[in-house]
């Protein structure tokens, strides 16, 4: 059975439920979660998406990200998908919240309202191999400099967000 999104205004009030691709086909605003975790070198951790994800397979992005099940918040979301995906667990902090509409392949189009939370561990991630292919830390540096060179290889939303990412994390995580 498939999973239900939980269908947003642009508010973040909770308007219904939906399955999952039918939400994407209908390009219809729904909630999300996006994971960012950085070692205590200040590193970004980094996947990439299992080939079989029904989109964006074979991209990077960052450390995790979800959509929260009816009645969770949007934290045990984060936190639920970080020990599934990566199979780690720390402290995080919601830092922002964005929308955006990109569409994707496989003719899904993403409308999400997305609530970005950071962290930091040196735990090794245990990545779950059917949602990520690979995992890497990463410089901002050599980050932004393979953002410039190969832009393609990233998905849409992190895109979108890595540099203000960028400079409110250092705010948060001193």
């Amino acid at each position: 059975m498939e999973e239900n999104v939980i269908l947003v205004d642009e508010n973040d009030n909770e308007i219904g439920l939906m399955a999952k691709t039918e939400a994407h086909k209908k390009a219809l605003l729904h909630r999300a979660v996006s994971v960012f975790i950085f070692n205590s070198a200040g590193e970004w951790l980094l996947q990439r998406r299992a080939l079989a994800k029904y989109h964006s397979g074979g991209l990077w992005t960052n450390t995790c990200c979800t959509h929260p099940l009816p009645n969770e918040n949007n934290m045990d979301a984060a936190n639920r998908r970080l020990k599934q995906e990566m199979g780690i667990q720390c402290s995080l902090t919601e830092l922002f919240s964005f929308t955006y509409k990109e569409a994707l392949d496989n003719d899904f189009i993403e409308h999400e309202f997305d609530h970005v939370f950071v962290g930091v561990t040196d735990e090794k991630p245990n990545n779950n191999l059917d949602e990520v292919m690979e995992w890497k830390y990463m410089s901002f540096c050599d980050l932004s400099d393979s953002i410039d060179q190969i832009p393609e290889n990233y998905t849409v939303w992190f895109l979108k967000i890595v540099e203000q990412v960028n400079i409110l994390s250092r705010k948060v995580l001193v």
